[in-house]
């Protein structure tokens, strides 16, 4: 029991001094309570015009449809990570040294950065936009089923971490590895429903993203939030057996970040430091 108590007790300490660290700049991430909004009220726009005399699209009615997206802008907020530009600029500048001598796992580190830094956002962001788009838009955001809502958030909270993190051992490969960086949030932005909901990519594509982690970055959550379900590659499946593939895919992703991990720190020489 002590190593444990002892981790949570670090987990603790890093993720109260990110906090406070990004509390100083907390007007910062309130930019986000304007840009939630607009983004908001640009889907309610645009899919109040695509769906027409549409009764549903892509199994989506329209107030789930906008429903879906203001889910999917809040549970961004809670699962945002910065691990792959931060471990970039650690290896790029000779940093990461100091992490190579504490008796500490920089993954664990980073995770309870992140554990800091989300809860700020937590209070700065997601709750004002919730406020908003509650009282504001009129939009009905209660989750169908709650407990199950929040652990499929928390569950995306992991997978999209270790995403990042596997993304910015890259690091240790290239000079600069934040053009792949970019890419990848571009097409994690499309397939991880974003932008579209899944269920209107081509069948064939939604097969394939069922075995990728981006759909339970944010697709899944944000469908388990606006109808308790999840729908992906012609298949519906209750909200427990989408929040159990979540759990799947992030351990896989540990996995894969850990034996990514194992070979890159290898390749780290300290340059810079």
């Amino acid at each position: 029991m002590k190593p444990l108590k002892h981790k949570i007790d670090v987990c603790l300490a890093v993720a109260e001094a990110t906090y406070k660290e990004w509390a100083a700049y907390r007007t910062h991430s309130m930019v986000s309570i304007l840009v939630g909004p607009v983004f908001l009220l640009v889907q309610y726009f645009i899919w109040t015009a695509v769906y027409g005399s549409t009764s549903t699209l892509g199994g989506l009615s329209l107030e789930q449809m906008i429903r879906y997206f203001g889910a999917s802008s809040l549970i961004g907020y809670i699962t945002m990570d910065f691990a792959d530009w931060n471990l970039q600029m650690l290896v790029r500048t000779g940093k990461f040294l100091t992490f190579t001598l504490r008796p500490i796992h920089h993954r664990f580190f980073a995770l309870s950065q992140k554990f800091g830094h989300r809860v700020l956002g937590l209070l700065v962001e997601f709750i004002p936009c919730l406020v908003i788009f509650v009282l504001l838009f009129d939009i009905n955001m209660m989750p169908v089923n709650i407990p199950l809502t929040i652990i499929s958030i928390i569950l995306a909270f992991f997978v999209n971490f270790y995403v990042n993190y596997t993304l910015g051992l890259l690091g240790f490969w290239l000079v600069d590895a934040s053009g792949i960086s970019r890419f990848v949030g571009i097409l994690t932005s499309i397939f991880s429903g974003t932008l579209v909901p899944l269920t209107l990519f081509p069948e064939w594509a939604q097969y394939i993203l069922l075995f990728m982690p981006m759909s339970y970055m944010g697709y899944a959550p944000a469908m388990i939030w606006t109808t308790g379900h999840f729908t992906l590659g012609g298949l519906t499946m209750d909200g427990y057996l989408a929040v159990g593939l979540q759990l799947f895919a992030a351990f896989i992703m540990f996995i894969v970040s850990e034996i990514f991990y194992r070979i890159s720190i290898r390749r780290f020489s300290g340059v810079g430091a």
